[in-house]
């Protein structure tokens, strides 16, 4: 008897496309998606024992939900306030201590929870809800670097102007060197992943080398050509080099390979700078002193480190190059374009930004 179907909930006019975009919703709160299913359900004649186990509640919460909405309409799915005794914390005045300095004889550098909640005199909870509420995460700090480089606008106009608007016949290649990937060795083996455990590996290891991977990103397509080396000198460049022109030869049709790349000092040695000129089919396009956040295979140096390198385990040099290969060879077939979206004008005005925010701070 428990289960039978009670008489259906008449939903109000409009409210089911309402209710219903609650449900998908995935930005709203998850209490509003499962008591607007409770409602569509009860709309839909379900029992209340089945509700309750369909939406992952109980029998007392349906009816409570079925009845607000009977009554109010949406306006009851919404919490009520709670009796108690009002809000009493000043909450500007909580949010300008945080963003003084803890006191030096407190030792710390910043304010956590309990440390302010204390010297407040209030609950831990309460300070952290604050912060919550007012995007406040005094234990995160990020760090930014500005360019002294006087043809900072030049060259960015340059760079982005590649990806955004690239030339007729050209080809852009992101180019740069990831140096001193380690051959690290774990001396224990490493426990496979397995449910309800994450994999496991030792924090012990041996060192069996290092080598270099030099790397070009073709922009349009995200196709990535690479060579490791043992050495990062100019030598070494003067031969990813010639690898490049190998991998895009020369078919006579007048395009032209715009390589982007950093201000290391290898890039511009006066033996690479000869076999620039006798090779105009390349022409180099340098990013701004510490700008090399704008060569776009640094994403990539980034992905292949994450998913191949950093939880790999070598028992030499060997072994790290073929796992670089065969990243290289696996993700070619799945590349994808690597998509610039922001202005030249709108990276500069963030940078005119920040450097007076700085200025107006009095650093």
């Amino acid at each position: 008897m428990a289960n039978r179907t009670a008489a259906a909930l008449v939903l109000r006019d409009g409210d089911r496309a309402e209710l219903e975009r609650r449900v998908r919703s995935s930005t709203g709160a998850a209490a509003a998606a499962q008591r607007a299913r409770i409602v569509l359900l009860a709309a839909d004649g379900a029992a209340n024992q089945v509700i309750a186990e369909r939406v992952g509640g109980s029998r007392p919460m349906v009816n409570l939900w079925r009845g607000r909405y009977a009554k109010h309409g949406l306006a009851g799915l919404v919490d009520q306030q709670r009796p108690g005794r009002p809000r009493v914390v000043d909450r500007a005045k909580l949010i300008a201590a945080t963003l003084v300095p803890p006191p030096k004889s407190l030792g710390v550098t910043h304010w956590s929870s309990r440390l302010l909640a204390a010297r407040l005199g209030v609950d831990h909870a309460t300070v952290a809800g604050v912060w919550r509420d007012y995007g406040v995460r005094p234990w995160r700090a990020e760090t930014f670097k500005f360019s002294t480089d006087p043809e900072l606008v030049a060259k960015v106009n340059d760079v982005i102007g590649l990806y955004l608007n690239p030339p007729e016949n050209a080809i852009v290649l992101c180019v740069d060197e990831k140096s001193q990937i380690q051959a690290l060795d774990r001396t224990q083996k490493t426990f496979p992943m397995q449910p309800g455990h994450a994999e496991q590996r030792t924090h012990d290891y041996v060192r069996h080398g290092t080598t270099t991977l030099f790397a070009a990103l073709e922009v349009a397509t995200g196709q990535v050509t690479g060579i490791c080396k043992q050495r990062h000198r100019h030598q070494e460049f003067l031969g990813f080099l010639k690898h490049l022109a190998r991998a895009y030869p020369d078919r006579g049709d007048g395009t032209q390979l715009h390589l982007v790349m950093d201000n290391y000092a290898t890039h511009k040695r006066p033996e690479v700078r000869d076999w620039l000129a006798a090779n105009p089919r390349f022409r180099f396009h340098f990013t701004p002193t510490s700008g090399s956040w704008l060569n776009l295979v640094e994403i990539w140096f980034g992905i292949i480190d994450r998913q191949a390198i950093r939880r790999g385990t070598y028992g030499s040099v060997a072994d790290l190059v073929a796992t670089i290969r065969r990243f290289i060879n696996g993700w070619n077939p799945r590349a994808h374009p690597f998509i610039w979206t922001k202005t030249p004008d709108q990276i500069l005005d963030k940078i005119t930004r920040k450097r007076k925010h700085v200025s107006s701070t009095g650093h």
